[in-house]
């Protein structure tokens, strides 16, 4: 804990230095031996705090010269703007609109700044192609055989062991597969939830998560959401007592990117713990992180079994797979009864690919090539954005994940302009998407999990001039 935040302090002081121009844009900063030797701490301490610094885009670094104050560091654009508390009787319905995103995203003359998933281009797909004959060859009856209704043994096995690196002490009997995060989500929600109840999420929020709510019968509390720390543990106290589950991302929530603190993560989890409310801990993102060490999901604090860590492929490997994952704690026994009843098994053939991509380096070594690209995409992006977006737009400021959350001028509908832009060939999410209400109708998220090239650019350019012709 003391060397937590001794980084954190160190950073904050070079934070300090940075946004008050002290350091400016292109400055050298000290090393991390200076550093070490200034403040008197360890090596890994050192090595923290310009991890934290580099996770804001404040700094950056430069092979074998050290780091720099970043471009990124003197944001002309504001982060949007925290949502105000939603309770669940302010319904509107964005099933349209959602149908209108989805029917175009096999039309390749668009631009898909609206996809949800990485361009293929970004994924190992030849390695994986390899792998299901590697996987054929191997699986007794040619993956044709039924498997256990809890799933591969082998992926169940190597998940657990990959939940190391975020000092996970998961077990293969702990988890169950699931056809995707999505239904690892629906199967949480059947297994703690009836018609009627009430859940609770960040606000704005992943329209399939309201999807879901929907076709169950359940209402929905959209709490407000920061955009850099996620949820406001305050707001979540005030109607605790209405909540019958909660859904939340602890890092890289979608649309808004936030990364939840531990020492929050762990108050939340307490808190639910004391009231005895399931988590559902919606961790899809948690491997895309920018910088620094992978970020630990809810489940880390559980103790009471209360936590359900959900989890899956589809938006760092394979999206078509459909390989996601639960490690259900208390509700293990139940899920997996409803698994038998809906689906008996799940085919074994992508969970095993998946399973041998993890066992033998290639999961891990995409997604260091990933991240990279990712970063460096988003800080693309964020720049094309402040160059050719109206000046009053706000901007997310991701520290992982693959989306940038867009607040435009309260005059503008992102649902109207959606049209617009799609008769020009171009794409995005409307924000009206992502919550039950009109909160957002004046936003927009984007993918930035794409090849970058100057049509990229050019194509953002022109989805800027398209917001600057609606003013």
């Amino acid at each position: 804990m003391r060397r937590e935040i001794l980084y954190r302090k160190i950073a904050k002081i070079i934070e300090d230095q940075i946004l008050s121009e002290t350091l400016r844009i292109g400055d050298k900063l000290p090393s991390i031996r200076s550093i070490q030797q200034i403040y008197g701490v360890s090596l890994n301490t050192a090595i923290q705090a310009f991890a934290e610094l580099e996770s804001k885009s404040l700094v950056e670094s430069r092979p074998k010269s050290g780091y720099f104050v970043s471009k990124t560091s003197q944001r002309k654009l504001a982060l949007p703007s925290v949502s105000k508390l939603i309770s669940p009787e302010k319904g509107k319905n964005s099933e349209d609109l959602i149908s209108s995103v989805f029917d175009i995203l096999r039309d390749k003359s668009i631009r898909q700044f609206s996809l949800g998933i990485p361009d293929n281009k970004l994924l190992p797909i030849a390695k994986l192609n390899k792998g299901i004959i590697k996987a054929m060859r191997q699986l007794e009856g040619s993956g044709m055989d039924f498997e256990p209704a809890q799933g591969s043994t082998s992926l169940r096995r190597n998940i657990a062991k990959w939940s190391l690196i975020f000092d996970g002490s998961l077990t293969e009997d702990d988890i169950v597969t699931t056809t995707g995060t999505t239904n690892a989500i629906y199967q949480c929600l059947l297994a703690t939830t009836q018609p009627g109840d009430t859940i609770a999420t960040e606000s704005p929020v992943y329209f399939g998560i309201l999807q879901l709510a929907k076709s169950m019968g359940l209402h929905v509390i959209e709490l407000p959401t920061h955009p850099l720390t996620g949820i406001e543990i305050d707001a979540l106290k005030k109607v605790i007592h209405k909540i019958d589950v909660c859904c939340f991302t602890a890092n890289f929530n979608n649309p808004l990117g936030s990364l939840v603190p531990d020492e929050n993560k762990k108050e939340v989890v307490k808190l639910l713990t004391h009231h005895n409310i399931p988590l559902i801990d919606d961790d899809l993102f948690g491997n895309l992180f920018f910088s620094g060490t992978r970020p630990k999901p809810f489940k880390v604090f559980d103790e009471a079994g209360i936590v359900m860590w959900c989890g899956g492929v589809s938006k760092t490997v394979a999206p078509g797979y459909r390989v996601g994952w639960i490690a259900p704690g208390q509700f293990k026994d139940k899920i997996i009864r409803q698994k038998l009843v809906q689906t008996v098994t799940l085919p074994s053939l992508f969970q095993e690919v998946i399973a041998d991509f993890m066992e033998h380096g290639g999961y891990d070594h995409h997604l260091r090539t990933l991240r990279h690209t990712l970063h460096t995409n988003c800080l693309k992006f964020q720049q094309a954005i402040e160059d050719y977006f109206p000046e009053n737009t706000k901007i997310s400021q991701p520290q992982g994940g693959f989306f940038l959350w867009l607040e435009l001028d309260k005059r503008l509908d992102t649902a109207e302009l959606y049209q617009t832009a799609l008769s020009q060939k171009l794409s995005f999410a409307p924000g009206s998407m992502f919550s039950q209400n009109s909160n957002f109708n004046n936003c927009m998220r984007l993918n930035f999990a794409l090849p970058w090239d100057d049509s990229l650019e050019n194509d953002i350019k022109r989805l800027g001039s398209i917001v600057k012709q609606a003013l």
